[in-house]
């Protein structure tokens, strides 16, 4: 079994920074995580918010609620 992609494809640097500060490695912790809670961190935009949901799309997971 392969490994999720991580950062995944279309995030940019300041967004990955803000995740690895948030402690979230991977899609599972991500989807822990409720959207908004991901979107208000400091150095995520909008364009880092859609490649996360698509990249928890691809493997069949979503934001928490």
């Amino acid at each position: 079994m392969t490994a999720d992609p991580w950062p995944p494809r279309g995030l940019a640097k300041p967004a990955h920074r803000a995740l690895a500060g948030a402690g979230i490695g991977n899609l599972k912790e991500l989807a822990r995580r409720r959207e908004a809670d991901v979107a208000a961190l400091h150095g995520m935009g909008p364009n880092g918010v859609k490649a996360l949901r698509e990249a928890l799309a691809a493997k069949g997971l979503t934001f928490a609620s």
